[in-house]
């Protein structure tokens, strides 16, 4: 792995898709849960994307797994699976290694 100021290990991509018609929830939803994640000194960056007309997704990553699963214990993820049903599909999470990072420092 690539040294940087803060070494990230692990990465999360969790994709939403948006129920019909419900598309400015799920980006008001996430734009909601910036709040909520600059609470987590441990997730080393987080985004909030928009794939298509209808796909979102959250890709964040992290310094190790503890903080990637303490991160999908917290209130980001309680409040994505709250959502479920009324504004948007399951989501899918998509655990991943970083193998090489670059990051400001």
């Amino acid at each position: 792995m690539t040294e940087t100021a803060t070494a990230v290990t692990k990465r999360l991509l969790v994709r939403i898709e948006a129920r019909p018609g419900r598309e400015a929830d799920v980006e008001s939803f996430l734009n909601q849960g910036f709040s909520l994640v600059m609470e987590e000194p441990k997730t080393t960056a987080w985004f909030a994307i928009r794939l298509d007309g209808s796909t979102f997704g959250i890709f964040d990553v992290f310094p190790d797994e503890s903080e990637r699963e303490a991160h999908l214990s917290g209130r980001v993820a309680a409040a994505l699976m709250d959502n479920v049903g009324e504004h948007l599909q399951e989501p899918t999470f998509e655990r991943i290694d970083v193998i090489a990072s670059k990051l400001p420092g």
